[in-house]
């Protein structure tokens, strides 16, 4: 993991908001990765310590659930859903075709910041799989052909 070094004050307010317990460790690392765009270690340090929470906890909550990332993620996370239904009709498709447009595979963010590609294993929308999310969008029966539409790249942009 490399080190990010960041402005702390954003972090320091987040935690101004919530009783400095382990009770509110979930929520002030959604409000830190909603601000940052992941967990900084220097912000995850400074939650250990206002919540008096041991910092293996605070690592240990950071990796076991999706949500959190200890890199920076793109402006748009891209997910594929890879469960079952999706991968029969052809998620590992979707996922080849971003790698070609924006070069890069799944957990990489592209150098300009703009997109991390995620597999993720269940969407619970298999009636419409292959099921593709770019930010809060969900595109169903997705196709290689339409991933420039998807992501608001190109010509297609204004045909939705």
């Amino acid at each position: 993991m490399e080190h990010h070094a960041v402005d702390l004050s954003q972090t320091d307010e987040i935690l101004s908001k919530y009783p400095a317990e382990e009770a509110s460790l979930i929520q002030v690392l959604q409000d830190v990765q909603r601000s940052y765009r992941f967990l900084p270690a220097d912000a995850l340090v400074r939650v250990a310590d206002t919540l008096q929470v041991p910092l293996a906890k605070v690592f240990s909550v950071s990796t076991f659930y999706k949500a959190f990332a200890l890199e920076p993620q793109g402006e748009t996370i891209i997910k594929i859903c890879m469960g079952t239904a999706c991968h029969i009709r052809g998620a590992g498709q979707l996922v080849e075709e971003l790698q070609r447009k924006l070069g890069v595979g799944p957990d990489e963010t592209t150098d300009d910041m703009k997109f991390t590609v995620k597999t993720v294993n269940c969407v619970g929308a298999c009636a419409m799989a292959p099921v593709m999310i770019v930010g809060d969008s969900y595109h169903g029966a997705a196709k290689p052909a339409r991933i420039e539409k998807y992501l608001g790249l190109g010509e297609a942009e204004n045909d939705n």
